[in-house]
């Protein structure tokens, strides 16, 4: 364990794809990075059912399953991992400084991997069937929808891309949305409305998900805001479109982060304040990746940010 004014090499933000991939490589690269695993251990993988696009598993790898084997990996090479929330950060000299509760930890490095939460509608029923049937990513389990009839949640563009791609599986997308006016934009409701799988359903909100004895999704109940109906939907799957917060709150003020909250980077993991480079620090994942929020994309760049930090001290000559 290090002493209390031990200064670290390097300190990774998040448990996920991104982190774990970034303390697998400094680890071996003999960094000893400590991981703090975050409010989300493990990010959204943790509460993924099956895995079936990450390289290497031809039959597919449960979401926990593979984050345990990254785990085990990082702490093989010499990674400590830590069950701890950062609550404060220091950006502004050198060395960083970071606070954990009372806990100050000083890191000549630092790689942001704190991720992107999915915005859920917060029924129980819903949160229970996560993983069962209920799923915030499309392009992550819209082929376990194939031939069935499914139901996509949301207003704006991220729900009307998420229908749209689900028809490449779906026999029907019934597309649900609390309001009468969507967020979406023009060019992309309209072909939402033109498309012969995709149903509108507006001033509609979900009441409950079906199914959380059996584990399996059966349906969801429905409420029409306007007139008062309810009636259950019979759908296999409900993909939620609304959207991903960002866990990047804490920086705020001393990173350039976008309208959304989303850390920007250059070439990857640079991060800025005001549009300049911030030497020794560096993000990964879907903290900053608003696009492709994929588990190879986040492993991708996870091993980049390692790979510029090994870079970074070297030139200090550490």
């Amino acid at each position: 364990m290090p002493t209390p004014n031990e200064v670290r090499d390097t300190v990774i933000l998040g448990s996920g794809c991104s982190g774990l991939t970034a303390a697998i490589y400094a680890a071996r690269s003999n960094l000893k990075p400590l991981v703090l695993e975050g409010h989300e251990p493990g990010g959204q993988l943790a509460i993924t059912t099956l895995v079936e696009n990450f390289p290497g598993w031809p039959e597919g790898i449960q979401g926990p399953e593979l984050i345990e084997n990254m785990k085990k990996q990082a702490v093989r090479f010499g990674a400590e991992l830590r069950m701890a929330h950062l609550t404060r950060v220091d950006l502004a000299t050198q060395p960083f400084s970071l606070g954990i509760g009372k806990e100050t930890i000083h890191t000549r490095s630092l790689i942001i991997a704190s991720g992107a939460s999915a915005r859920w509608l917060g029924l129980p029923s819903e949160q229970a069937l996560i993983g069962f049937g209920v799923s915030s990513c499309a392009t992550c389990d819209g082929f376990f929808a194939s031939g069935k009839e499914i139901a996509v949640i949301g207003g704006g563009d991220s729900a009307m891309e998420e229908a749209l791609f689900l028809t490449r599986f779906a026999t029907k997308v019934t597309l649900i949305h609390r309001s009468d006016h969507f967020r979406a934009s023009h060019i992309m409701l309209e072909r939402a409305m033109a498309h012969p799988k995709i149903e509108l359903l507006r001033n509609t909100v979900v009441e409950e998900a079906l199914g959380v004895e059996e584990k399996e999704l059966k349906g969801i109940h429905l409420l029409n805001k306007k007139t008062g109906q309810r009636w259950t939907l019979p759908v296999s799957f409900m993909f939620l479109g609304i959207g991903h917060t960002p866990n990047a709150r804490a920086f705020h003020g001393q990173l350039d982060l976008d309208a959304e909250g989303y850390i920007q980077t250059q070439d990857n993991v640079f991060v800025t304040l005001q549009g300049q480079r911030i030497a020794g620090v560096y993000a990964c994942g879907d903290v900053q990746d608003r696009r492709y929020r994929q588990a190879i994309t986040a492993a991708g760049t996870g091993c980049m940010a390692a790979l510029e930090v090994e870079r970074y001290l070297e030139e200090q000559g550490r």
